[in-house]
């Protein structure tokens, strides 16, 4: 994928490893301020609520429930293969969307 889809796929894990460490995150802000991750969160939380359903749920399960494909692949009773073509869709969606609205990643 190219420069702007990696990009995204270190987000993601940006904000899977705030929403892991939410509590700790928002301790530290009190006395240290915001991480810059919080910006990301807006980002892509605001753009997942223009996604299809599923896509919607499994940025959710995925990313702000700190599972891993291989937990979702059990949850929701897909292969592990399944699960990484949706995540792929999802990185697709979010690519779609930021170039839609000429949001920079």
């Amino acid at each position: 994928m190219n420069n702007t889809a990696n990009q995204i796929r270190k987000d993601l894990k940006d904000i899977r490893y705030y929403y892991a460490r939410k509590n700790a995150f928002e301790n530290a802000s009190i006395d240290i301020g915001q991480n810059t991750v919080v910006e990301k969160l807006d980002k892509y939380n605001s753009a997942i609520r223009f996604a299809p359903p599923r896509m919607y749920d499994l940025y959710i399960t995925l990313y702000t429930q700190n599972n891993t494909q291989d937990s979702l692949s059990e949850k929701w009773g897909y292969s592990i293969e399944h699960v990484s073509r949706l995540n792929a869709q999802l990185i697709k969606f979010f690519l779609k969307y930021f170039e839609k609205e000429n949001i920079n990643v």
